[in-house]
């Protein structure tokens, strides 16, 4: 029996398996073949292509401080949102597909330089490779922010969207689970909880480990996890990232029907028409502020703030990411740090590699 066969056959006894507390761990440990065969029939996928998810020109190089996507049903407007906020010119058109490959623009805004890029309409299935499938869903596996895109006419497909992203490894608006699995050559299991356990229980974490070969280790759990979660962990290949959600074409109905759209909806979207601009300064500004981005002004030793083009970075960066991000060599020659702005007590505050800047900071190095 094939891999393909295998899953089929998991599936089919998932179906047939009611949801209760007497079934939890059964379905936990059929969940975890599953997950493990997806990832074998990957693997076999790629070896025998001999390529990489994003090939055949859905590959996109990375540039500018961040990278956004544009994900949505066809014909909700993203290849004009993209041309009304970059320098892009992705063709438009009132039928569905007409962007058939990854259309990249540049959105300068305080500073900060926002790659975006247009991606092919999603449909239901996307993830096993219905319309342009897979290779559309992989590019968001790089972004720095997945740009939700609705309109006023089918508003509710955010769970949908969400869905195929899910299957193909993406966790939107997730953590990575707050888990430690420690490997040991000898002891067995040891399971260590440090909140209770709500949604499995210590013996389907064992059993699950098991599956993966996992007999010898100490695993700390920090959290209330479900059995998808410490799939997550031991798959290891999963990206997390942020959403934002915005609802276009708001131009085409009335404010009411606008009112009752966005009272229907459980989750923040922001209102735009990007054919005729409405609210796209406030997008611009929203999105840049998603990003959480800060800005450092440097100051060489003995010279003056260069306020014009401060370096853009990302919230929680220390002294040390800065330090990688102008160059590798200047960490090893780094003696100290000088720092004026929110993040320090008094100005020109002597700090090391690990401080954590805040929007805004002038920084000096000082090296050996």
């Amino acid at each position: 029996m094939g891999i393909p066969e295998k899953i089929k056959q998991i599936e089919e006894e998932m179906a047939r398996t009611q949801i209760n507390k007497a079934t939890e761990r059964h379905l936990g440990l059929l969940r975890a073949k599953k997950a493990k065969l997806q990832r074998e029939l990957e693997e076999q996928t790629l070896r025998a292509t001999g390529k990489a998810s994003g090939d055949d020109g859905y590959a996109v190089k990375k540039t500018g401080d961040a990278t956004v996507v544009l994900i949505g049903l066809p014909s909700v407007g993203k290849s004009t949102i993209l041309n009304q906020i970059t320098n892009a010119k992705s063709k438009t058109g009132a039928y569905d597909f007409t962007t058939l490959t990854v259309v990249p623009g540049l959105m300068e805004y305080r500073g900060a330089k926002i790659q975006i890029l247009d991606l092919p309409g999603i449909i239901a299935g996307a993830a096993q490779g219905k319309g342009l499938g897979k290779r559309v869903l992989s590019v968001a596996r790089a972004a720095d922010l997945v740009l939700i895109t609705l309109d006023v006419f089918q508003p509710g497909v955010k769970p949908l969207l969400f869905k195929e992203l899910r299957e193909i490894g993406i966790r939107p608006d997730e953590k990575p689970p707050n888990i430690v699995i420690e490997k040991t050559s000898t002891g067995g299991l040891s399971v260590i909880c440090q909140v209770p356990l709500t949604r499995m229980k210590k013996e389907t974490v064992k059993d699950i480990l098991a599956v993966y070969g996992i007999h010898n280790a100490r695993v700390m759990i920090r959290e209330d996890i479900n059995d998808e979660q410490l799939l997550d962990v031991l798959l290891g290949n999963r990206h997390y990232v942020s959403t934002f959600a915005v609802l276009n074409k708001i131009d085409m109905i009335d404010k009411e029907s606008l009112r009752k759209v966005r009272e229907s909806l459980d989750y923040y979207v922001l209102p735009i028409a990007a054919e005729s601009g409405i609210n796209i300064d406030e997008f611009r500004e929203q999105l840049y502020q998603k990003l959480q981005f800060i800005r450092i002004y440097m100051r060489p030793k003995g010279g003056e703030t260069d306020y014009k083009e401060p370096l853009i970075a990302r919230a929680g960066y220390t002294v040390g990411d800065v330090c990688d991000m102008l160059h590798k060599a200047l960490r090893s020659e780094f003696k100290y740090a000088q720092v004026w702005g929110k993040s320090v007590r008094f100005g020109g505050q002597k700090v090391s590699l690990q401080h954590k800047l805040l929007d805004e900071d002038v920084l000096t190095f000082v090296t050996k």
